[in-house]
């Protein structure tokens, strides 16, 4: 993935769904092997003290959970504190009860902290417990320290529809809605299954929960475009039958798409996209405003271009 560091622009871009592969205002789910179910990186030591920070600081913005949930929680750490030193075991040690990697570890039975927490933060992805009810699908816990232009304390306890009702398309009553809802309900503990999303912000911010100003967007040139990329995985825990989502964030500048060997395509693709956005998806996006500057600049920059 491209990033900023110490005023030097990386450009090795993780995931491209921009590219045509993934199709925004789509469900779009793909088959994922399970050995890909969580992919740390370098920047495992960063956004793990993010992650211990935000939620220092922000508490119920970060994490929330219902009562009767905790079996769940256990359930996901439990299937995590497995998974990652066999999976990860360059990075993931584990003794007993403690858990280290990249300079920081955590305490795996610490009962002063909720099972889910203690899994977020062994990982760079947030995550959310889905479970059915009578109104179906509700957002029953979260660890949401990375949140794309949403607050959690707004969805919290919202049905899928619900959840969903400001995307465009996806409404309660839509195809898309009860798609979801009957993949949620056929989703078997055997099967991982991954989407892409993608946007593109004005400010290099992992904790995004609300969408950029007015008066920076009209400001921004761009250059200054971040693309911002969520890898979403599912898969339904095999004890509680609850579903657990993971939203995994990568930040890449914008102008790091030209500096690839394919960087000409890619930005033709990514126009591609953005032209064929209706109004509404380009407003619920936040790209609207800038959408013409945007196309204009991805057709007309040459390699190389900053």
């Amino acid at each position: 993935m491209s990033r900023r560091r110490s005023g030097k622009m990386m450009t090795k871009l993780a995931y491209t769904p921009y590219d045509g592969s993934s199709t925004p205002f789509t469900i779009g789910l793909q088959q994922l092997d399970a050995d890909r179910w969580i992919e740390p990186d370098d920047e495992l030591a960063e956004r793990l003290a993010e992650r211990n920070r935000l939620l220092a600081e922000h508490g119920e913005r970060v994490f929330r959970a219902e009562p009767g949930t905790e079996a769940a929680q256990q359930e996901v750490l439990d299937l995590l504190a497995a998974y990652l030193p066999d999976r990860h075991a360059h990075i993931y040690h584990r003794h007993r009860d403690l858990m280290r990697m990249a300079g920081h570890e955590v305490d795996l039975a610490d009962p002063a902290i909720p099972p889910l927490q203690r899994a977020a933060l062994l990982v760079q992805d947030d995550l959310v417990l889905m479970r059915k009810g009578e109104n179906g699908w509700r957002l029953a816990a979260a660890f949401l320290a990375f949140p794309s232009s949403w607050r959690l304390a707004d969805k919290f306890g919202l049905s899928l529809d619900d959840v969903h009702s400001p995307v465009p398309g996806f409404d309660g009553g839509s195809r898309n809605a009860g798609l979801i809802s009957r993949m949620f309900d056929n989703l078997s503990p055997d099967r991982f299954v991954v989407r892409w999303n993608w946007s593109v912000n004005w400010r290099h911010a992992f904790f995004h929960p609300t969408p950029s100003l007015p008066e920076d967007v009209e400001r921004a040139a761009p250059t200054d475009g971040v693309i911002r990329i969520e890898r979403q995985t599912l898969r339904k825990l095999p004890v509680s039958g609850d579903i657990l989502f993971t939203i995994r964030i990568y930040l890449d500048p914008l102008a790091a798409i030209l500096a690839r060997p394919n960087g000409a395509d890619l930005a033709l693709a990514m126009a591609d996209q953005l032209e064929a956005m209706t109004p509404q998806e380009a407003e619920y996006k936040g790209l609207l405003a800038k959408r013409a500057e945007l196309v204009s600049w991805l057709r007309t920059a040459k390699p190389g271009s900053r």
